[in-house]
């Protein structure tokens, strides 16, 4: 597994560097680690819709950047406090976070630091989440990548951000600032930031260093001016609809945005936290020009397997979340 040195800062170019990794595996079927940190940033989730996950005036005040990024998930927010990992490998099949999360808990205990898994795609240290992961699947390479909330403002962090409400009534907690810690006041011998990653990169076994020739830094840039920097990606326009649902699930939160004419659909698009494929066309095909009915919502996902779209997810959910009560 080749190891990547990252020393830039700017959100927009690491995101791109990501991809980069994970078009370059796809290619030739290499596997990456990379440690790598960004200046103050909200980045957010594939799915998601960005106006709603942000406190705007605040964000705008701060200077503080706002970015998609390719996997689902939910919004977080970076600072030099926090450190980022990714892993670019084959993809192994399913969304399963305690293959990659194993190497970082491990990690961190040789560090003095007891984390386990927690929820869907967290890590916690005594009941305070200080992690958060991700993933991202396409041409049989999955990147997973998550956060390590080291030495984070968590004043910002609970101000720059703003989520739905029943994430919390999910996890019964009241708010972010309530939910989240840092690793730096949990270690028996705190570290500056710098020599944290060092060690932390030390504890992943296996790595070769690489260095990306000029070639591969043209397109890291090229993917940072044309999609990263772009409104069209980080923000995009409102999805049109005449009906809205929105529902929490285990796995996730979701709003179905469904457009109906003369009591037909016509369309859909979703939004959400959750993790899948963001191919919908299987989906559409099925529900696109039926009666906006239960009985026929109901009759159209028959047999249909919706687990590669929505990760975690029953044909029952499906059924919750789109058909009407009618």
């Amino acid at each position: 597994m080749y190891s990547i040195e990252d020393k830039n800062t700017d959100p927009r170019y690491n995101l791109a560097l990501e991809e980069y990794l994970c078009l370059r595996a796809i290619r030739d079927r290499s596997r990456f680690f990379m440690l790598w940190q960004n200046e103050p940033s909200i980045i957010v989730g594939r799915f998601q819709n960005t106006l709603e996950e942000v406190n705007a005036p605040f964000v705008e005040e701060h200077g503080i950047h706002v970015v998609r990024r390719n996997s689902g998930g939910g919004a977080v927010y970076h600072d030099l406090g926090n450190i980022n990992y990714s892993f670019v490998m084959p993809d192994t099949g399913d969304f399963d976070f305690a293959f990659f999360t194993k190497p970082i808990i491990l990690a961190l205990a040789a560090l003095g630091v007891q984390a386990e898994p927690s929820g869907r795609n967290d890590l916690a240290i005594e009941d305070r989440k200080v992690s958060g992961g991700a993933q991202y699947r396409k041409g049989g390479v999955m990147l997973h990548h998550g956060t390590l909330l080291y030495d984070v403002d968590l004043e910002i962090l609970s101000q720059a951000l703003r989520p739905s409400e029943d994430k919390f009534q999910s996890k019964a907690v009241k708010s972010i600032r309530g939910r989240v810690g840092n690793i730096k006041a949990c270690m028996p011998a705190p570290l500056p930031v710098a020599e944290f990653m060092e060690r932390l990169q030390r504890g992943i076994h296996g790595l070769t260093p690489l260095i990306l020739d000029e070639e591969a830094l043209g397109e890291i840039e090229k993917l940072k001016a044309e999609k990263y920097s772009a409104w069209e990606w980080n923000y995009g326009a409102s999805p049109r609809f005449t009906e809205r649902k929105k529902t929490r699930f285990p796995w996730g939160g979701v709003e179905a945005f469904l457009v109906v004419s003369d009591g037909t659909i016509s369309g859909c698009s979703f939004r959400g936290d959750y993790f899948g494929s963001g191919e919908y066309e299987p989906l559409l095909s099925r529900i696109v020009g039926r009666p906006y009915t239960k009985e026929s919502v109901i009759q159209a996902l028959d047999g249909f397997d919706a687990h590669t779209l929505f990760a975690g997810s029953t044909p029952a959910d499906l059924v919750a979340l789109l058909a009407p009560e009618i």
